[in-house]
């Protein structure tokens, strides 16, 4: 029989925990200096290791800044949005996933900040987290409920105008507490915003019904 190595779980969890240390570091340069600080002797700098260690766990830095962006503290995952309430009511699906979107989002500053960072910058690392949200979109469009598939609008085209305005709010609520008299820095008017996208979400879904099916 071939002789069995026996695994070293001390060192497994040392591996482990220096793999996060250096993606954590990743997160932190782009907000605090931006895309264009990102490379491998900056973020072992940031880390405290050797260059070595990122290219042993990661290759290079587009594999590193794409380990980042596919954590959940960068970008919500489909099953938080989803949630897991059971709901039949399309109308109050689409609004409990576009707040909890919006919930999720507020819930990630680094995430405003390099959202902040993306709009003002044009970087080739920058389609690596483009990729992510698109490829994370469109998962969550393929697990949409039942009662949201047989909607009679755009929904992917919808989704994205209310997720744009919702991503403007949030960075502008980096810099300004008023935006057309709604309160952004506060969170009565966050909760003016969710309400909003329910009775949006209502009207769109109603008058996707045919007349006489209600």
């Amino acid at each position: 029989m071939p002789k069995r190595t026996p695994t070293n779980p001390v060192r497994s969890r040392d591996a482990e925990a220096t793999r996060l240390r250096i993606i954590e570091a990743v997160g932190r340069l782009l907000v605090r200096e931006g895309f264009g600080a990102l490379g491998i002797n900056a973020v072992a700098r940031e880390a405290g290791v050797d260059k070595v260690l990122i290219y042993r766990y990661f290759g290079g830095i587009d594999h590193l800044l794409e380990a980042w962006g596919s954590t959940s503290d960068f970008w919500p995952t489909v099953a938080e949005i989803l949630g897991e309430a059971p709901e039949s009511d399309p109308a109050e699906l689409a609004a409990g996933m576009l707040k909890r979107h919006l919930q999720a989002l507020r819930a990630r500053p680094h995430t405003l900040e390099v959202m902040a960072w993306e709009a003002v910058t044009r970087h080739p690392l920058t389609r690596i987290l483009d990729d992510i949200r698109e490829t994370r979109a469109e998962q969550l469009m393929m697990a949409m409920p039942p009662p949201l598939r047989g909607v009679k609008f755009d929904l992917p085209a919808i989704s994205a105008l209310l997720g744009a305005g919702m991503q403007h709010l949030l960075l502008r609520s980096r810099t300004v507490d008023r935006f057309n008299g709604v309160t952004i820095g506060s969170p009565e008017g966050w909760e003016r915003i969710e309400a909003a996208l329910q009775t949006l979400c209502r009207a769109l879904v109603e008058s996707s019904v045919t007349p006489g099916t209600r």
